[in-house]
C-alpha cells in the first residue's frame, strides 16, 4: 500500500515538473536577489566556515593530533562542509516552505511536495556550485607538494552517494515540512539543533574510534556515514566502507516512504491549519 502511495505520487510530481522546476528557480533567485556577491554566496558559506576550523583546530587550539587527520585539515573539512551546508540549507528551507506559500497552497490545487522538494533542488544547485571549490582545494594543495591527489574510478560513486542523501533530505524536508505548519515553534527547534547535528556528523571532527558509548552513539547518526563515503570517493580514491553505508542508505529509504506516506497523508488538512 505505502509503494503504491509513493508511486502514485511520484507518477502526479512527474506531471507537475515543469512547476517544480519553475519555483526550484524562483527560490534560487529569491535567495541572491539584491546581493552583491549573488550565487557567490554559495561558495563563501562552506569556505569561510573551513577558515575558520581550519583557524581553531590549527592555529588557535594546536589540536592536530587529536584530529588524526592524515591530509591537510582544510581539504578534510572543506569536504566535510559542502555536502553539510547542501543538508543544512536544504532542510532548513523545507521546514518553512508550505508556510511561505500559504497562499498557493489554500487556492491552487498541485502536489504540495514540491514546496520541500523545491528547496532541496534550489540547495543541490548550490552544492554543485560550491563542489568546483573542493576541485581548486585539491588542485591546489596537490601541486604545492603537501598531499598527494589522484582520480580513482571511486570517485564514479559520488553519484550513488547524492542521491541517498537527497532521498533522507527528502523525507527529513516533509516531516519537518508538516511539523512546522502544525506546530510553528518547529523552526526554532531546528534551528538549534541542526547547528549540534554538525558537531556529531564527521563535518568538522573526525568520529572518534576508541569503542566508547560516545563513539558508538555517533555512529547511530546516518550522516555519519554519508560524510565519510564523500572523502572516502574524493579524497582517499577507494569505496565507502559496505556496512555503514548501506546503513545510511537503509535510514534513507525509511526516512523517504514515512515523510512521504505521513505528508500526502495530511495533506488535506494543509489549507484550514496554515
Amino acid at each position: 500500500m505505502r509503494a503504491l502511495a509513493i508511486k502514485e505520487g511520484a507518477g502526479e510530481l512527474y506531471r507537475y515538473r515543469e512547476l517544480l522546476a519553475s519555483l526550484t528557480w524562483r527560490d534560487v533567485r529569491i535567495r541572491y536577489k539584491q546581493s552583491m556577491l549573488g550565487i557567490g554566496w554559495a561558495v563563501l558559506m562552506p569556505l569561510s566556515m573551513m577558515l575558520v576550523f581550519t583557524f581553531v583546530f590549527t592555529r588557535a587550539i594546536d589540536a592536530r593530533s587529536v584530529l588524526n587527520v592524515d591530509m591537510p585539515y582544510a581539504l578534510f573539512a572543506y569536504t566535510g562542509l559542502v555536502p553539510w551546508t547542501f543538508f543544512s540549507m536544504g532542510l532548513g528551507g523545507c521546514v518553512n516552505s508550505l508556510v511561505a506559500n500559504r497562499n498557493l497552497v489554500t487556492k491552487v490545487y498541485f502536489p504540495r511536495e514540491v514546496f520541500p522538494l523545491a528547496c532541496i533542488g534550489s540547495s543541490l544547485v548550490d552544492f554543485f556550485i560550491a563542489s568546483t571549490v573542493l576541485a581548486g582545494l585539491m588542485a591546489y594543495f596537490h601541486y604545492s607538494g603537501t598531499w598527494s591527489c589522484a582520480l580513482h574510478p571511486a570517485i564514479m560513486f559520488v553519484p550513488i552517494i547524492l542521491c541517498v542523501q537527497v532521498a533522507m533530505m527528502i523525507g527529513l524536508g516533509m516531516l519537518l515540512a508538516m511539523a512546522n505548519l502544525f506546530y510553528r515553534d518547529v523552526r526554532q527547534v531546528f534551528s538549534v539543533v541542526i547547528q549540534l547535528w554538525m558537531f556529531v556528523s564527521a563535518v568538522v571532527v573526525p568520529v572518534p574510534q576508541d569503542g566508547s558509548t560516545l563513539a558508538k552513539v555517533i555512529a547511530l547518526n546516518p550522516l555519519v556515514p554519508i560524510i565519510n563515503a564523500y572523502r572516502d570517493c574524493i579524497l582517499y580514491g577507494r569505496v565507502p566502507n559496505a556496512a555503514g553505508f548501506c546503513y545510511a542508505a537503509v535510514m534513507a529509504a525509511i526516512f523517504l516512504v514515512v515523510g512521504w506516506v505521513c505528508f500526502r497523508r495530511a495533506s488535506f488538512k494543509f489549507a484550514e491549519c496554515i
